[in-house]
């Protein structure tokens, strides 16, 4: 009866090089894409971290308005830098 091949003898073997043609093409980024859809373009990303009961009344709210959670935001924000004197900045 003959064993089975071990494969303990495959573990410090260093894998041959793909041939030339096998390997993926690496595509240029399209500098369009790498920065982002349209819509992003000279915005600046504000996160923050809440309760799931803060997360729950804002999504219904702005359901309830027909609006954007991030319309809701803009408006918070605006409220609160007329509320220190500064200048609401709009969307």
């Amino acid at each position: 009866m003959s064993r089975k091949p071990s494969f303990a003898n495959l573990r410090d073997r260093t894998p041959a090089p793909a041939p030339v043609a096998a390997r993926p093409a690496v595509a240029a980024a399209d500098p369009v894409e790498a920065r982002g859809p349209a819509s992003r373009q000279g915005r600046k990303q504000i996160a923050g971290f809440f309760t799931p009961d803060m997360s729950l009344a804002m999504h219904m709210l702005a359901r309830r308005q027909d609006r954007s959670l991030q319309a809701l935001m803009a408006e918070a924000f605006n409220d609160v830098l007329r509320k220190y004197g500064e200048s609401p900045i709009g969307d």
